[in-house]
């Protein structure tokens, strides 16, 4: 059975034709979607399943467990790295791109260049940064859980390697082309 023919319209009321209003199914497309992504959807399930925990606990059974506080907090740490990857990969992250049309095209290459650069070299960095910090750590451990605190960094770790490796990689398509996002805003990539 095709499900995209299965799309059917959706009608509000009688109000809806003269808004313009017109509503469709569709089918969801998950193909798309970068290895990165499932892993922080992975960890935001977990997230939700920690603070459902914590809610019942606190005020269904009236007995907070303490340890869910901690854990759910560690939990939106591993969210956010791991979702920072997505950025990245779609190279969709915050930028300034209004310098760019008032700079000669060789200028604005260099510019650009200069800016995959740096962004490379900033998570290159905290990859090592991040690896420092876990070696500093050693065998600290987390306040209510008995679990090495390290792991929080490792999560870290590898979201800045993630990074490090897709602006990599951002940044040859760049090269490659010719151009980046920051140069031709309309080209992003999908």
């Amino acid at each position: 059975m095709n499900r995209s023919s299965d799309a059917t319209p959706v009608s509000l009321g009688p109000q809806d034709d003269a808004a313009g209003l017109h509503v469709e199914d569709e089918v969801a497309d998950f193909s798309s979607v970068p290895w990165e992504g499932w892993v922080s959807v992975f960890f935001f399930v977990i997230l939700g399943l920690v603070v459902l925990t914590q809610f019942i606990t606190r005020y269904v059974l009236n007995d907070s467990a303490s340890w869910t506080e901690e854990i759910a907090r560690y939990l939106l740490v591993a969210t956010v790295f791991s979702g920072a990857v997505i950025g990245v990969a779609r190279n969709n992250h915050i930028q300034v791109d209004f310098v760019y049309r008032y700079l000669p095209k060789t200028a604005a290459r260099l510019l650009a260049t200069l800016v995959d650069l740096v962004r490379s070299a900033f998570y290159i960095a905290m990859v090592y940064l991040c690896y420092l910090l876990i070696d500093k750590l050693g065998a600290s451990r987390m306040t209510v859980v008995d679990l090495p605190v390290s792991m929080l960094y490792w999560v870290c770790f590898g979201g800045f390697a993630a990074m490090a490796m897709r602006s990599l990689q951002i940044s040859v398509i760049h090269w490659r082309r010719g151009y980046s996002v920051l140069e031709q805003p309309d080209s992003a990539l999908r």
